[in-house]
């Protein structure tokens, strides 16, 4: 998934001696952490070469990240390479022009409400979130309940409790 405007909302705050701010929300932190844990392999490509993108892949274990990337559709098919994952079982979430060609190649393709319009008219799935305001969560249930798992029984079978 693109980082600027599908995991954040696509603003950029710089700090007093220049530094760079982006803002996560949990839903979306507990979305990658549940599609992780259903054996989703999640993985970050972006076009900024911020170091924001590595504290958060770390955070989250994202073992593939691709940042200062301007050909998103050859890092996705070095990912697909890297990790096995056919480019038809994977779910590329992008939300403007130059996440198009990455769209294209990817068997599923989804977008954040408020994407670029020529994102939205070739997305197969559209969110009812923003970018940054839970659209990954939105993404992931709907790919979990693709494959008939709830977000609950995500959850439940790394911890191995009953909720």
């Amino acid at each position: 998934m693109d980082v600027d405007g599908v995991l954040t909302d696509g603003g950029l705050w710089w700090g007093p001696n220049g530094e760079e701010w982006k803002r996560f929300v949990f839903a979306d932190i507990m979305g990658v952490s549940l599609a992780r844990r259903a054996g989703i392999i999640p993985a970050l490509i972006s076009g900024e070469n911020s170091p924001i993108v590595d504290r958060f892949a770390e955070k989250l274990l994202i073992r593939h990240v691709v940042k200062g990337c301007r050909d998103k559709a050859a890092a996705l098919r070095q990912f697909a390479a890297e990790s096995g994952v056919a480019l038809a079982e994977i779910c590329y979430v992008g939300d403007d022009i130059n996440d198009l060609p990455a769209m294209e190649i990817a068997g599923c393709s989804a977008a954040p409400a408020g994407a670029a319009a020529e994102v939205l008219a070739r997305a197969s799935l559209v969110t009812i979130a923003a970018g940054g305001n839970g659209a990954v969560r939105e993404i992931v249930n709907a790919l979990l309940a693709a494959q008939g798992i709830s977000a609950l029984e995500a959850f439940q079978r790394e911890q191995g409790i009953s909720i």
